[in-house]
This record gives C-alpha cells, structure tokens and sequence, in this order.
C-alpha cells in the first residue's frame, strides 16, 4: 500500500519498514507495526502517555468494539518484540502470516483515520469553495444591477 503525503514521515516509515522486514523477521516486523499503531494514536487522536497499554485504554470509547480489541492485541503482540519475557528462556515467535495481520490491520487504521478525514476534508473545502464563488457572483450580479439600475434612472441625457 503506498501511503499519501499527508500521513505524518515517522508513521510512514514505520509502516514501510515493517513491511520490508515482514519475510525477514516477523518479529521485528510486529515490533515496528506496534510502534507504527502508538505513533497513530497519538498523532490521530492526540492520546499521550507514557505507555501503549494506557493509550489503548484511553482509545475504547473512541472506536468501535472490534476495532479496539483488535488494537490490543497489536499491542499485545508487539510486545513479543518490544518485551523480555520475565523467564528469558521462553521465547515466543511471531509467524510472517502473523506480522502480515498486524499490518493490513495498520493500514485499515491508515484508510478508516487517515483516508477517510482527508477526503472529509476536501469534500467539505469543496462545498465552501461553490458557496464563496456564488456568494461572489452574486455580489458582482447585484454591482452590475445596481450600475444599470442607475443609468437607467438617469435617462439618456445623463449618460452622454
């Protein structure tokens, strides 16, 4: 997916990098769509603090349910990258079909967030811009009115 301008340069680059490094190390691709998420929640819905579980948190009421649960467990899988587990002997693997999940639910997030406001956006400019031209038409429409409106009461003798 090719990301427009108007995402912010880090998520983007986080977005890319996770999936070139997806076949390579799954892991570290569901590390970077972790950081990717964390970077959307903040930028998007201006949720700050300092962890990604408490950001998560703040975010349920502000997405649907599904949404939400799957965001969590971005998180919650990222972590496998992002956290030793306790016993540094267990180790958990992240599958590349895993990561790939992880990312299409990024991009989904990208288009519903991102997209879809942009389009909002140059949809509602739009309207503005049609109702500035007619209200300027209409102010030039009355300038000529009036102007003839004038002459006309002035009768031929006070044109020439």
């Amino acid at each position: 997916m090719s990301l427009p301008e108007y995402i912010p340069d880090a998520l983007r680059e986080d977005y890319e990098e996770a999936c070139k490094t997806v076949d390579v190390s799954p892991k570290a691709s569901a590390t970077l769509a972790r950081r990717c998420l964390q970077g959307m929640i903040r930028d998007y819905w201006g949720i700050k603090k300092s962890r990604l579980v408490d950001e998560i948190k703040a975010l349920e009421d502000k997405v649907d349910p599904d949404t939400w649960q799957a965001i969590d467990a971005v998180r919650g899988l990222g972590n496998i990258g992002a956290h030793m587990e306790k016993d540094i002997n267990l180790i958990l693997s992240v599958e590349p079909e895993e990561a790939v999940a992880l990312i299409e639910l990024i991009e989904d997030l990208f288009q519903t967030w991102y997209v879809q406001r942009h389009e909002r956006q140059q949809r509602r400019k739009r309207v503005v811009e049609i109702a500035d031209a007619k209200r300027q038409e209409k102010e030039e429409n009355k300038s000529v009115s009036g102007h003839h409106a004038k002459e006309e009461s002035q009768g031929p003798a006070a044109i020439s």
